[in-house]
């Protein structure tokens, strides 16, 4: 059973029963095309999509009127149109169990920041959420899963009607979790999704780095959209980045081995930043963030050091395994963009190109004085932090 017995002993427990429904016929899946009597015809036996998708409609209006007949049958009347959560789990035997805003639910998140049990988290603590499960349910290997739910103004539906008989518990929580953060992060995705709009976030030097996605970054990206000049609202995210913040980010870096080998550099990038000193954090962290990822290159493949083309696809790679996929919160293929189009992005000697968010510029002594502002360096500090939750 998947039924997490850690979290029953402290307390945690389904808000009330489910409607428990007899002589149910298992499920076979959904037609994926249409078909006469007697024609073969496709069907899916797992899927998951939102109401962003047109399909969604026409499958969870069948779904809908399959549950409601079910209940129907075990004497209930539900209204699922109205419900947050529903969760049909159909089990051997031709029993089912129909839990409409009944069950627990809980959220798999990777955090920016050390966690003890009972504390509150705040959705500034989310890195990412990687899956949602329901962990007070009995969900066996022999079930079908049939889930149905909301987040703000939209809804996902997910089904795995289990042919094998060997359902993948683990993977369907994923599914859900992945659903959820379409959902939830509908306007990141839209915004990265949008080429004028990422434009102009890498042009500006921003991205939805891990420390602000859920907190500054929701301004910077309406003011992209918007086009509006960006200088007002730099101003309020410097503000937030107090030394209680960045100290919280250097301790993020001091666990990790290929960040503490350079402890005195990263220690005198934040004292710098604390002083409002751009030039000393532009000039030591533009030029050790590829010596970070070559500490993380050489502890994953025993000791080999990598030029910068395989050190960027070593990032996204290891952020797409750290996270289970590309589609995350973490935006590993849309951050190989960023330090390929700005942190790594090439600029023209002979033109006096150069700015302080280029590394190669920084690097040349190229990048003209007046570049070296207390926005570029957060963002220096920031895009060195988002390594630090890929690798």
């Amino acid at each position: 059973m998947s039924k997490d017995t850690s979290l029953h002993d402290i307390g945690v427990q389904n808000i009330g029963e489910p409607i428990r429904i007899t002589d149910v016929e298992p499920l076979g899946g959904v037609s994926a095309e249409p078909g006469k009597d007697g024609q073969k015809i496709k069907i899916w036996t797992k899927l998951a999509l939102t109401s962003d998708e047109q399909l969604f409609h026409r499958i969870a209006d069948s779904f809908v009127n399959a549950i409601t007949h079910l209940a129907r049958q075990a004497g209930t009347s539900v209204n699922l149109r109205r419900a947050d959560t529903v969760l049909l789990v159909l089990k051997p035997k031709g029993l089912a169990e129909l839990w409409v805003d009944t069950a627990a639910i809980s959220m798999q998140c990777a955090v920016k920041r050390s966690i003890k049990t009972g504390t509150v988290i705040f959705e500034r603590d989310i890195a990412d959420i990687t899956g949602m499960s329901f962990p007070c349910v009995d969900i066996g290997k022999e079930d079908q899963l049939v889930c149905l739910f909301r987040q703000d103004w939209r809804f996902a539906l997910a089904f795995d009607m289990n042919p094998d008989g060997e359902l993948d518990l683990k993977g369907f929580e994923r599914t859900l979790g992945s659903l959820y953060r379409q959902m939830k992060y509908r306007h990141l995705y839209d915004g990265l999704g949008d080429s004028t709009v990422f434009n102009r976030l890498i042009k500006a030097g921003w991205f939805p780095f891990v420390e602000i996605i859920n907190s500054e970054f929701k301004d910077i990206l309406l003011n992209c959209e918007a086009d509006f000049d960006l200088t007002e609202v730099e101003e309020k995210v410097l503000s937030k980045f107090d030394p209680s913040r960045t100290e919280k980010i250097l301790e993020r870096w001091m666990a990790k081995s290929h960040f503490s080998d350079k402890e005195g550099l990263l220690k005198s990038a934040i004292n710098a930043f604390n002083n409002k000193d751009p030039f000393s954090v532009i000039k030591i962290l533009l030029t050790e963030i590829e010596g970070v990822l070559n500490g993380a290159h050489r502890a994953a493949y025993e000791g080999q050091g990598a030029k910068l083309n395989k050190l960027l696809a070593f990032a996204e790679l290891s952020a797409e395994r750290k996270a289970g996929g590309s589609n995350t919160l973490l935006f590993p293929k849309e951050f190989g963009r960023y330090l390929k189009e700005y942190t790594f992005g090439n600029f023209d000697p002979s033109s006096d190109s150069g700015s302080a968010g280029s590394r190669h510029a920084v690097g040349h002594g190229a990048a003209s004085q007046e570049s070296y502002t207390m926005t570029r360096a957060l963002q220096a500090i920031l895009t060195l932090d988002q390594l630090a939750f890929y690798t």
